[in-house]
């Protein structure tokens, strides 16, 4: 009999339910993917640290996940709280998915460049959404950063999470991504590129990457439109730089203190055509496909290649911050690239044609 009883509990530690708790689980240690095809004429060796493999497809789970556990753990976010949000559509989903999980009402304050693809998906994880027009001045009150502001000060029992100027987006990358490019490169990584919008995911990740080594390079990415790569060079805000521009979540016109410009070596800017066209390139040439601000990075490690930063033996490690699908309407849609501009005759061939067969 005893040993009919111990058969069985060791029959029952055997078999035990292997499930995540909760999808707010799984954010994090998202892989490193070595790129080949698009990569074939560059010096180095490149590699994809590919944040779409996060449950909300973007690198911004980290921070809505870090951010919010930590106001829990403040006691500043409490049963029956509004968590309310600027963003340009991915901080919001995975603000929106952690507020889902943990049961807090979520608002969201959208810049209108988010494509109805993002949009249409903050509704559908519950958020109540405002779209703010994209081409105002960060002070204007229908900025989403002032309409943000505003709606937390009338909504009682709310936090705001102010991406922008909250040192903890960086630190979500500090204690995240940065070990964990560190541990996939077994420390061999000498350059990071990402995208520099809020600033979070870039100096959290190089202040990691720095205190390892600090011969790494930091590249970042700005867009043509936005202000910070003159304002790294120079220390001063020019507003003659600022004008409308197409990709989301990457530049400012403003100046991010989730920025740490002094882990930063380099600013390149990229345009909105060849970035669109760049994501189409790596979803063809790869099988990955990316967002948007994918495409910038890549297209920026192609010109920091041209003007010869990297060597035969760099490793250099590329963040692709999001996922295709949030783009569907936009640079996967050959309507929106040729309205845009960005769609030539002889360039339709990117994408394949549909036949109907009746």
């Amino acid at each position: 009999m005893a040993f009919f009883q111990r058969s069985k509990q060791n029959l029952t530690m055997e078999n035990k339910i292997k499930a995540y708790n909760n999808i707010l689980e799984l954010v994090g240690e998202t892989p490193l993917i070595k790129l080949n095809r698009i990569a074939d004429n560059l010096s180095g060796n490149f590699y994809a640290k590919v944040e779409a493999f996060n449950p909300g497809h973007s690198a911004k789970d980290r921070i809505a996940k870090f951010i919010i556990e930590q106001a829990e753990a403040k006691g500043i976010l409490k049963p029956g709280s509004t968590v309310v949000e600027t963003t340009s559509g991915n901080t919001g989903f995975s603000i929106a998915m952690a507020c889902m999980v943990k049961g807090y009402s979520c608002i969201l304050a959208v810049s209108s460049k988010s494509s109805p693809d993002k949009i249409d998906m903050l509704r559908s994880m519950g958020a109540e959404v405002y779209v703010c027009p994209a081409h105002v001045s960060a002070d204007d009150p229908r900025s989403y950063y002032e309409v943000a502001k505003r709606i937390h000060q009338e909504t009682p029992n709310s936090i705001y999470i102010n991406q922008y100027f909250n040192a903890l987006n960086i630190e979500a990358h500090y204690k995240t991504t940065g070990p964990e490019i560190w541990n996939q490169t077994s420390g061999k990584i000498t350059h990071l590129v990402a995208c520099s919008g809020t600033g979070g995911t870039i100096s959290g990740t190089a202040r990691f990457l720095k205190e390892q080594n600090p011969e790494i390079k930091i590249l970042a990415v700005d867009a043509y439109g936005s202000i910070l790569k003159k304002y790294h060079e120079t220390g001063e805000v020019d507003e003659e730089e600022i004008y409308p521009y197409r990709i989301e979540g990457l530049g400012k016109n403003l100046i991010p203190a989730a920025t740490d410009f002094n882990v930063i070596d380099r600013y390149i800017k990229v345009t909105d055509a060849e970035s669109a066209h760049m994501a189409r390139k790596i979803a063809h040439s790869e099988g990955l496909f990316v967002g948007y601000t994918s495409g910038a990075a890549m297209q920026a490690t192609l010109q920091y290649n041209l003007e010869g930063e990297f060597a035969a033996d760099s490793n250099v490690v590329i963040i692709f911050p999001d996922h295709g699908s949030r783009y569907m309407s936009k640079i996967y849609s050959d309507d929106w690239m040729e309205s845009q501009g960005f769609l030539q005759e002889e360039s339709k061939t990117e994408a394949k044609k549909i036949e109907y067969i009746k």
